[in-house]
């Protein structure tokens, strides 16, 4: 009987073990904030991709990848086309895609975000986000739309 309990004592000691193992492992799988680029927009711990208005362009934040449109095909490269020499990435308008490959509904992203073209070191939050991070922010109210607070 002794070798029973000893034998279930171990077993859930195992199981909890696994458990806090698991637990702790997963509390740090949604943070990114040390891949994120310099340019990139301030409060943010976790970004997927950018959107970039002006150039019509993402950035894989995981892979470090720019993702752009050349002779309609996505291209995938660690540093823009020499079209886009100009384009600074430190002023230009940048928006938080938390989704999988955004650049497959490009018109969608490239619609919504028209109006931000232009815009320079006017850098406000804004969130697009899949549902992952529930899309809210305390200071910026749903979707993180508003001047960061």
């Amino acid at each position: 009987m002794k070798k029973i309990i000893f034998a279930t004592a171990v077993l859930l000691g195992a199981i909890a073990i696994t458990k806090h193992s698991n637990a702790q492992v997963k509390v740090g799988v949604n943070i990114n904030i040390g891949s994120q680029p310099e340019w990139g927009p301030a409060g943010y711990d976790y970004v997927d991709y950018y959107y970039m208005p002006d150039i019509d362009a993402y950035y894989y934040v995981p892979r470090r990848q720019f993702i752009y449109l050349s002779n309609g095909r996505w291209i995938f490269a660690s540093s823009l086309p020499v079209a886009y020499r100009r384009y600074n990435l430190y002023s230009g308008y940048k928006v938080v895609i938390n989704e999988p490959r955004p650049y497959l509904h490009h018109n969608v992203f490239q619609e919504r975000y028209a109006r931000y073209k232009g815009r320079t070191n006017e850098q406000i939050s804004i969130r697009h986000d899949n549902g992952n991070h529930n899309g809210w922010d305390k200071h910026e109210g749903k979707h993180g739309h508003g001047k960061k607070g």
